[in-house]
């Protein structure tokens, strides 16, 4: 009888580990398989169980590929196995090519004769997930906000931080859910740093990897109104509940589609827009709203400066005397600009509500939530 030995967390049961078993279990006669205890799997990755070590070991005993279950309990990082493997002295020791502690197991493996098989990367049979994928997919949140950025767009891209300098950002409602969308797509709202959200990704290690920056998972994830320090990752300074912009508040949508990461590399002013996540980030602090509305003007500067077409109520736009009357005090782009959403502030709810039965006018707010 040919013996196999196979070790692993398998803290979460899933369709890979099934595949892994099978793989496993075709080399010889007979499957072993050892998993970590829950202390073992505190011990090694500060995490708790997801399952009593006897449910554990039942879900793996009722595999057909399996023949026996065991459970370490042994302290050495890597071979927290090794008093069973010794015990059973197996013919093979199988291994996925992505297994960290190969020289400690090879020499473990000559304690006793066996061989050390690295299972080659096979076509997956169902679609390839971790423990912490699936974890994260537990702890998703079911619906998450988007943003509006007011000053400091483009100093949360990792190479064109600059010290001294802010993002300016504010989580809003109404929500988005993987089923719910009521916001135009591809629109300056950081839809994709949401959409990872609700997936159970890593929305700012998904921003960065799209090479744009992290402000939109960053402000997703924390909601309120939020003062960030510009860096290669977030830095929160100040987190209040938005109270300052409630009612106030207004999206318009271009018609454009809106594409950050086809802009990223487009020149523009950072000193200016240094200088007006300055003010805005005053304005948080001191809860001055004209503050807030002379940054947001100074960073619609900088983007019509890029050569972004004016929006209604800039006095090189066509003339809207029905927006007039609404008395806005200022406006941007959301994002980077050139399309998407353009977020507005008015003097008051009247004005914002009022600007709101114009076309491509409509209502938003502030959303906070207290983090667990």
């Amino acid at each position: 009888m040919i013996r196999v030995f196979v070790s692993g967390c398998y803290d979460i049961l899933h369709a890979g580990h099934v595949q892994f078993f099978r793989e496993a279990r075709a080399l010889g006669d007979h499957l072993t398989v050892c998993f970590a205890s829950s202390d073992v799997l505190w011990l090694h990755k500060q995490r708790r169980s997801s399952l009593p070590d006897d449910h554990k070991r039942a879900l793996l005993a009722a595999l057909d590929s399996v023949d026996e279950v065991v459970m370490s309990t042994g302290g050495d990082e890597g071979l927290d196995f090794k008093e069973h493997f010794l015990h059973v002295k197996p013919d093979i020791l199988a291994v996925t090519e992505d297994d960290k502690y190969g020289a400690l197991k090879r020499a473990l493996c000559a304690r006793v004769g066996a061989r050390y098989v690295v299972l080659p990367k096979t076509p997956p049979q169902f679609s390839p997930i971790s423990t912490t994928q699936i974890v994260r997919w537990i702890q998703a949140p079911s619906e998450a906000p988007l943003r509006v950025d007011f000053a400091g767009g483009w100093l949360d891209v990792p190479r064109f931080a600059r010290e001294g300098g802010y993002v300016v950002n504010c989580a809003i409602s109404p929500l988005v859910s993987l089923r719910d969308w009521p916001y135009e797509r591809n629109a300056g709202l950081g839809g994709s740093g949401a959409w990872a959200l609700l997936n159970g990704r890593d929305g700012v290690t998904s921003e960065l990897d799209l090479g744009v920056g992290w402000q939109d998972p960053a402000i997703i994830t924390e909601t309120g109104l939020c003062v960030w320090r510009s860096g290669q990752r977030p830095g929160l300074e100040l987190k209040t509940d938005g109270s300052l912009v409630r009612g106030r508040l207004a999206l318009f949508w271009s018609g454009q589609p809106h594409c950050t990461p086809s802009m990223v590399n487009d020149a523009r002013n950072y000193d200016a827009i240094v200088q007006a996540s300055r003010t805005a980030r005053d304005a948080a602090w001191q809860q001055d709203y004209s503050l807030l509305a002379a940054a947001v003007r100074a960073s619609y500067s900088v983007q019509r400066a890029e050569g972004m077409d004016p929006l209604p109520g800039d006095p090189a736009a066509v003339t809207n005397e029905s927006l007039a009357a609404c008395r806005p005090l200022a406006w941007k782009y959301c994002g980077g600009g050139f399309g998407g959403y353009a977020v507005y502030l008015f003097r008051d709810q009247a004005g914002r509500d009022a600007a709101c039965r114009l076309d491509g006018f409509r209502a938003i707010e502030p959303y906070s939530a207290v983090r667990k």
